[in-house]
């Protein structure tokens, strides 16, 4: 059971990164994160759109990305969906520094990225479907 929900579509234009990252920010303020627990989010939410419109569509700007994020007790699960051209080796696909688009001059690190800063990442993607990519952070944890 959840303790709130959202979710938003947005189209694969580059110009709509920002607004995902603020979207996210918004929702998981309710959760009282701190500037680098806010800061990690929305730069994961970065990578992972960033992926969607470069790699799932390949910067086609008639894409559309589905945000979903859930909050249950202090941990915000968000996944981001499209229904680009999938990825071939999503092992491949999470090694540091590959990139499938070399021409772009792509760092290759934005799995790494969002492993860095976020609890959890799962991806799932079927070739000619799209992806799924899914990241949780737990918020006000004591050490």
């Amino acid at each position: 059971m959840s303790d709130n929900k959202m979710s938003v579509e947005f189209v694969s234009k580059s110009q709509n990164e920002g607004f995902a990252r603020v979207a996210v920010a918004a929702f998981v303020a309710q959760l009282d994160p701190t500037i680098d627990e806010i800061s990690d989010v929305k730069t994961a939410i970065s990578e992972a759109v960033t992926n969607s419109i470069i790699h799932g569509y390949e910067n086609k700007e008639d894409g559309i990305i589905r945000i979903e994020a859930d909050i249950h007790d202090n941990e915000v699960t968000i996944a981001i969906v499209d229904k680009g051209i999938g990825i071939e080796d999503i092992g491949k696909a999470m090694e540091p520094l590959y990139t499938s688009r070399p021409d772009l001059e792509r760092s290759g690190m934005g799995f790494t990225v969002m492993e860095t800063f976020m609890d959890n990442l799962s991806v799932e993607s079927k070739k000619g479907v799209g992806t799924k990519v899914v990241i949780k952070k737990k918020f006000n944890v004591v050490s």
